[in-house]
């Protein structure tokens, strides 16, 4: 097996939003780098790349999938946790802590594995974050597996269900971990799952955190599913980041449906939305990574907070399956 340096760069919130234009152009950016980046490779290579793509061909060459805002919701939460966003990192600390009985007070995530288009991506995150005394709490009365010393094995499982059957009892579903939620100080960490839609959260062994968007106006405290043995922590919605990253993912998704072009207005109705779609129209002959960096100035100031992190990626996991791609590329964010 051989190992490649990949460059993850993240953008999180980190203030307040403040005006909504800015806010939502400040999301906008992440989730336009999220569906270049989940192109299929072999595709973006007959353009010379995923920095010769323009924004124009971005609606053409995307194959639309129902996961897309799902994956984009997953790493939202590991980037908000990773830089400790208010509310966010609050709420998972508290389930963290008073329900999963995580020792510890510096909360930290790490980023397991990310599935697209038939792309395997696995991502270590943080180097050194992981020690060998890593343990993951299963809730089980036994003592806490080694984290580090599986992931591999989950990695394989992830791909295989021959493998999954190789796996300690404690841990045989926690391949369908998508976060390893912990405290850095305590050395802890919970597998977590993380979904767009609650319904489809689904508990397996080994798996103790699942991480929902709470839904508008309604109840949205932290609960123990005991038939999925679960403690649901739902990401608050109301004038939250959530809010503002559902609606910029449907200006996002109106512009690419209008063929990169401006949207009907019955389509966008409310003025600002068609603002934010108007600074994508007028740059839409430029290469989405230009078109990214040329929104950064009219972002709302320090909303997301970007940082560039190398990672080691374990690329003899994804070997053995010849469709399987691991990109070079960022998941996620400029």
């Amino acid at each position: 097996m051989t190992t490649e340096p990949i460059t993850i760069i993240a953008e999180r919130q980190q203030n307040p939003v403040n005006d909504l234009y800015s806010a939502h152009i400040a999301v906008v950016r992440p989730i336009l780098n999220g569906l270049l980046y989940s192109l299929k490779k072999q595709v973006v290579d007959q353009l010379g790349g995923y920095e010769q793509v323009p924004l124009f061909m971005l609606p053409r060459l995307r194959r639309e999938g129902d996961g897309d805002i799902g994956i984009c919701f997953e790493y939202a939460v590991h980037e908000a946790l990773r830089q400790g966003q208010a509310g966010i990192t609050e709420r998972i600390y508290d389930a963290l802590t008073r329900y999963c009985r995580v020792p510890g007070s510096h909360i930290d995530s790490i980023l397991f594995a990310a599935e697209k288009n038939g792309s395997l991506q696995l991502v270590n995150t943080a180097n050194g974050l992981l020690t060998d005394e890593s343990r993951i709490l299963t809730g089980a009365q036994a003592q806490p597996p080694k984290l580090k010393q599986y992931l591999n094995d989950l990695a394989r499982a992830f791909r295989s269900s021959t493998h999954r059957e190789t796996l300690p009892s404690t841990i045989k579903g926690l391949w369908k971990a998508d976060l390893f939620v912990g405290c850095r100080d305590s050395d802890r960490w919970v597998g977590t799952t993380v979904k767009i839609n609650p319904s489809m959260l689904e508990g397996a062994a080994g798996l103790r955190l699942g991480i929902v968007p709470s839904t508008q106006g309604r109840y949205d405290g932290i609960r123990v599913d005991h038939q999925r043995n679960l403690v649901v922590c739902p990401v608050p919605y109301d004038a939250s980041f959530m809010e503002v990253f559902y609606v910029s993912w449907g200006v996002v998704m109106q512009f690419l449906d209008a063929d990169a072009n401006m949207p009907r207005e019955s389509h966008l109705p409310i003025p600002f939305h068609r603002q934010v779609a108007n600074e994508l129209v007028s740059r839409r002959n430029f290469m989405v990574v230009d078109v990214i960096d040329a929104l950064r100035p009219i972002a709302q100031p320090h909303l997301l907070f970007n940082e560039h992190e190398s990672v080691p990626v374990d690329v003899g996991v994804a070997e053995k399956t010849p469709d399987t791609l691991i990109s070079p590329t960022p998941a996620i964010i400029t």
